[in-house]
């Protein structure tokens, strides 16, 4: 019999790459001082700094209702940093990210749909008391009744200091079950829902088998009373709360996505609520970061939307990035800088990145490389920065996982020089494209050229 060679893959480990998948931070000290490659982060100094500043600001609840602009040419790390933010906020503040352009394909209008962008940005920290019982499961009895099959049980459950029996139903005997709940776990059970949680298994217990599986977690044995009051904190942002109170099938709502378009009497009616949560001390609000990129595509109307918006107590913190100079402002005849109304740019923390020098793609390429688990020789990775001057950087890195196919093609473990002009020669940059397409423009259906031919031929 032939040896059958099979290959093993844990599928938990399989992700999808991203261009931003690297970046878990703006890679600061404790001071705020940009180090040189750090959480993903290379150069861009200053405007990493400036990002930290009022990053500070905003986990300090010092700043809100203001607006960022990243400015700068296209490839230099604008959308980097606006992720970075992101990432260094974490999951307790809300972060929402959209592009311009996704204002106007909604089916809502373009008011509404910022409006949903704004209050997905802004949390809402509910605090609740609820009554639960922990303890440690030291027997659990369960019988059925022989004529009519209905399962009934007990569970002996105890802290370091205390010990009780608790009658148990069909609904909690099955949860136990669900649970795969056995003596010596630590459970938690909600009372008023019935919800039992496998917190883990007791420290006493580490010695009953010689052999633990990876996922078993030990915790220690409960002290006091079996049954107490427990603060619980759910996090919501407005817009959630919107769409449960403003449509019939309430929670399921969000998972449909049709959310649609909210009336203001409802916004209104949530706003009291809100507040009277805060005042009672029930809730609390967390303004988060609202990040829009390409804000050039907006228009005058969006632009004056934002300058009312931004006035609200409960605004975000709205982050926006372009890679325009002087443009026209879409919707009206005029020029400004970047596209933005001057009015709007008045209220806006500007941000500027320059181009990476030399040795800071080098760095990025590296980085990159290592995300998608490739290995470049020297004159290799030298190319590549040449190739990003020359050309762009995100052209450069889309160079590495094509090159990478190439190498595997013949065997080698390394990207070499030969595997990057091989996909070079495939792959055309713009500048190569545009090239080509101004000596061949006449062989093209409706170029400028041809169509210019044409009416003076007619004349």
């Amino acid at each position: 019999m032939s040896a059958v060679n099979m290959e093993t893959r844990d599928l938990t480990k399989v992700e999808r790459i991203g261009d931003h998948s690297h970046i878990q931070g703006l890679g600061l000290d404790e001071m705020l001082q940009p180090l040189d490659v750090s959480q993903g982060m290379v150069g861009q100094k200053r405007a990493r700094r400036a990002a930290g500043v009022i990053l500070k600001m905003v986990e300090e609840g010092k700043i809100a209702g203001r607006a960022v602009l990243i400015a700068g040419q296209p490839g230099t790390g604008k959308t980097a940093i606006a992720l970075g933010m992101a990432q260094a906020l974490g999951s307790d503040r809300p972060f929402t990210a959209i592009a311009a352009s996704e204002i106007f394909s909604l089916e809502m209008s373009k008011t509404e749909a910022l409006t949903q962008a704004f209050r997905r940005s802004i949390g809402v920290r509910i605090k609740e008391e609820t009554e639960i019982i922990e303890g440690e499961v030291v027997e659990i009895q369960i019988d059925r009744a022989a004529a009519t099959g209905q399962k009934s049980g007990k569970v002996h459950l105890k802290t370091a200091h205390l010990e009780a029996v608790y009658e148990l139903g069909e609904k909690m005997i099955d949860a136990l079950s669900r649970e795969k709940v056995s003596a010596g776990d630590i459970i938690s059970i909600d009372k008023p829902t019935g919800k039992i949680t496998r917190l883990g298994r007791s420290y006493t217990r580490s010695q009953d088998y010689q052999v633990q599986g990876p996922k078993v977690k030990f915790v220690k044995c409960p002290e006091g009373e079996l049954q107490r009051r427990k603060e619980v904190v759910h996090m919501v942002s407005l817009h959630e709360i919107d769409v449960i109170n403003s449509r019939a099938q309430g929670f399921l709502a969000l998972f449909s996505g049709d959310t649609g378009e909210i009336k203001a009497e409802v916004r209104e009616q949530i706003n009291q609520k809100v507040a009277e949560w805060r005042q009672e001390g029930k809730g609390e609000v967390v303004p988060g970061v609202l990040f829009i990129d390409e804000v050039h595509m907006l228009d005058i109307e969006c632009f004056s939307f934002l300058n009312r918006a931004l006035e609200s107590p409960m605004a975000p913190l709205v982050i926006m990035a372009t890679n325009r100079g002087v443009t026209r402002i879409r919707g009206t005849k005029y020029e400004s800088a970047h596209g933005i109304p001057v009015d709007l740019l008045d209220r806006l923390l500007i941000i500027s990145t320059t181009p990476y020098s030399p040795e800071d793609l080098g760095k990025i390429i590296q980085l990159r490389a290592n995300e998608e688990d490739v290995e470049l020789t020297a004159p290799a990775q030298q190319l590549l920065i040449h190739i990003a001057q020359e050309a762009s950087l995100r052209y450069a890195i889309h160079l590495i996982t094509t090159a990478s196919l190439v190498a595997m093609k013949r065997n080698a473990s390394h990207i070499d020089v030969p595997d990057i002009k091989r996909v070079y020669d495939l792959f055309v940059d713009v500048k190569r494209s545009s090239e080509f397409l101004n000596a061949h423009q006449q062989e093209y259906m409706f170029s400028e050229e041809s169509n210019t031919e044409m009416v003076d031929a007619k004349k």
